[in-house]
């Protein structure tokens, strides 16, 4: 196998993790599983959430490439492997930067890194399943870059009539 497909393997995983995250965090998640990902959205004193699980679900394709893919000679092996990178990252975002579930002093200093951690706690200024937003995890649009920002608004459901 080539160096080069195996770099790219590994951005593949990496990268197309993003979206994978998004779209089961947004469609899933807050969805038929919300079960399991409330006590992430909701105040508790135990070290273990329920949402705790998903590292299970995220974690099983990329093992399952890693072994069964051929081994390091392979594109799968390093599909699993870029796969894997992204749950480290996001292990040491979410649970260790962002929730401090273990205790480090971090303090952001770039601006992506302020971006992607304000969206994460506009993310969670929601306790309900519905009115979330923000649901990347290494990736934030800009538009969370700005000081004042402030969730989204739902549109009004009164019918408002001109004034005459």
């Amino acid at each position: 196998m080539m160096v080069l497909t195996a770099i790219a393997a590994f951005l593949i995983g990496l990268i197309g993790m993003e979206g994978v995250a998004w779209l089961t965090h947004k469609y899933i998640m807050h969805g038929p599983l919300w079960s399991l990902h409330r006590d992430h959205h909701q105040p508790h004193d135990h070290p273990l959430e329920r949402n705790d699980l998903f590292a299970f679900f995220f974690a099983s394709p990329a093992a399952l490439l890693m072994v069964f893919g051929g081994g390091p000679s392979t594109f799968w092996f390093w599909l699993g492997a870029g796969i894997t990178g992204y749950g480290i990252a996001y292990m040491v975002f979410h649970d260790v930067i962002v929730h401090r579930r273990i205790k480090v002093n971090f303090k952001p200093g770039s601006r992506y890194m302020k971006r992607i951690i304000r969206a994460h706690k506009v993310h969670h200024k929601s306790l309900g399943k519905d009115d979330a937003e923000a649901f990347g995890f290494l990736f934030a649009l800009p538009r969370y870059d700005a000081r004042d920002y402030s969730p989204k608004t739902r549109p009004s459901k009164e019918k408002t009539t001109p004034a005459s």
